[in-house]
């Protein structure tokens, strides 16, 4: 799955209706990638992790807990591409987000649910970048602590 049929397949399960912790869209997602060959499961897992990894900076977590960080990077993926390109650009469009704690915490977990429906076996996940918050060490560089618990710099 390319960066393209990502963010499209995002849209394409976003729902009409406000989803404020998007546990339909991930609903939906999960639904989605169920009826897919698993490379497209794989392939939305790689994507995810990838947009997340990109959000890991000091510039949008330096104020946020290590979750809190994680599940409001995860809630501007679920917003779809023009907020996360919008955010990317601006990092003041992320404050929204740090100060009223919007989280997308479900969406993580969708690809791991669509692969145990495909195969009948939990997922040993390992992504090429790491969502966890702080892994992206260029994005904290010149930060010593990371997010205000330190963050997790688990590999997934």
């Amino acid at each position: 799955m390319d960066e393209d049929a990502f963010w499209q397949l995002i849209e394409d399960c976003k729902p009409a209706e406000p989803d404020p912790d998007a546990d339909v869209l991930a609903d939906t997602l999960t639904e989605r990638l169920a009826r897919s060959p698993l490379s497209q499961v794989i392939g939305f897992a790689e994507q995810l992790s990838w947009a997340l990894y990109r959000l890991d900076r000091k510039e949008y977590g330096h104020d946020l807990g290590g979750d809190a960080f994680l599940y409001t990077r995860a809630a501007v993926v679920a917003a779809g591409r023009t907020e996360f390109d919008s955010v990317l650009r601006d990092p003041v469009a992320f404050t929204p987000y740090a100060t009223d704690l919007i989280w997308a915490e479900s969406l993580l977990y969708t690809p791991d649910r669509a692969y145990e429906r495909i195969t009948g076996e939990e997922w040993d996940r390992d992504t090429r970048y790491s969502y966890e918050s702080c892994s992206n060490t260029e994005g904290w560089a010149d930060s010593p602590t990371g997010p205000a618990d330190g963050g997790e710099l688990q590999r997934r």
